[in-house]
């Protein structure tokens, strides 16, 4: 089967069921398809779609886990999260920006998945410790340095993906490895 098949995968399904235009401003709808980074508000962008798809398949989510998506922008990353869990997972995003916790929301109640939510991110705290550990975690921002706390908040076979100082890496208690360079904006905390 071709693997763009959205039956043989679940990630390629994840795109046709949430489409990116369902997540941007109205003024932008019509470049949804474009293969790039659009800006969402704030100085936040919604990532470039190929890169999604890439941050996603490293991250090997399955039915029924809990994940974290940090800087959820728009709730589209959330989304296709909230499709791989499935309704016997669940999918908490955090974003920073109050106009973009908003805005998820509103994309999100239109989209029939209530195990997916978007909270306001606490200033000076990553993630969403309260509700750890989490099998997942994707991270839509750029680090410095790894996020020791996000790290801390996986599970013991949990998985996270984070760009850091423009390195993909996939993280595990036992392992890090580095998959291709990315552009992203910043991960902040204020």
């Amino acid at each position: 089967m071709d693997a763009t098949d959205p039956i043989a995968d679940p990630i390629a399904a994840a795109f046709q069921a949430h489409p990116r235009e369902l997540f941007l401003p109205p003024r932008l709808r019509r470049r949804a398809s474009y293969d790039g980074p659009l800006e969402i508000g704030g100085g936040q962008t919604s990532s470039q779609p190929r890169t999604v798809a890439a941050m996603l398949r490293l991250l090997d989510v399955r039915p029924g886990q809990h994940v974290l998506d940090v800087g959820s922008g728009s709730g589209w990353t959330a989304a296709l999260l909230g499709d791989l869990v499935g309704p016997t997972g669940r999918v908490r995003g955090v974003e920073l920006l109050g106009e973009l916790v908003t805005f998820a929301r509103g994309n999100l109640a239109h989209d029939a998945q209530p195990w997916v939510t978007v909270e306001p991110a606490r200033p000076g705290v990553l993630g969403l410790p309260q509700h750890a550990p989490y099998d997942r975690v994707l991270v839509s921002a750029m680090a410095e340095r790894l996020p020791s706390s996000l790290r801390a908040q996986l599970s013991d076979d949990g998985v996270m993906v984070v760009p850091v100082r423009g390195t993909m890496l996939r993280v595990t208690h036992d392992e890090i490895t580095e998959h291709g360079h990315y552009a992203f904006v910043p991960l902040v905390t204020r």
